[in-house]
């Protein structure tokens, strides 16, 4: 075999792969509007919207005067950001986390949830949870992308108001 009539050879087996991988990609992608049942997409936070709520909550905090922590974390319960405020107590990180842990994971503000512990007692303990005002959900088309949990104020009421200026701060 020439030279000329490999490459001719190689040439063609290269573009009848390519033809044929072109139309295997085509078949494996859905028709317009065909959906993939068993996949689903949901909506997140980025790390640039979770900060500026958490500042957003720091700054409603401070105005007030009071030394808080606030944790913002992702429909999944994941920790996104964590800002403890200057002279806020050592156990205000972590009950700032679990609050908003059980805000998303409930879809309700913490002090809602309260009155649930009167019916179920046994909801306080399931681990990383904390039944107290503090926690409110980030909601995007009625559905939690988020929460923001706050710890450190003097009242539950008032962890819960600079909560909800956090959520303000993303539109919700």
């Amino acid at each position: 075999m020439t030279k000329a009539k490999k490459l001719l050879t190689t040439a063609s087996a290269v573009a009848a792969a390519g033809l044929v991988g072109a139309v295997a990609a085509n078949a494996a992608t859905p028709a317009a509007g065909a959906e993939d049942t068993s996949l689903r997409s949901t909506r997140h936070l980025t790390i640039a919207a979770a900060t500026k709520a958490a500042q957003a909550t720091l700054d409603a905090a401070a105005k007030e005067g009071q030394a808080v922590s606030v944790a913002v974390v992702d429909r999944d319960g994941n920790t996104l950001v964590t800002l403890r405020g200057d002279g806020a107590g050592p156990q205000s990180y972590g009950s700032a986390e679990k609050k908003a842990f059980t805000a998303v994971s409930w879809n309700a503000p913490t002090s809602a949830l309260m009155s649930r512990l009167t019916q179920t007692p046994t909801l306080k303990d399931i681990p990383g949870t904390l039944f107290l005002p503090g926690g409110a959900p980030v909601r995007a088309k009625g559905a939690p992308v988020a929460a923001i949990g706050v710890a450190g104020a003097p009242s539950g009421d008032l962890d819960e108001k600079f909560a909800r200026a956090g959520v303000a701060a993303l539109g919700g």
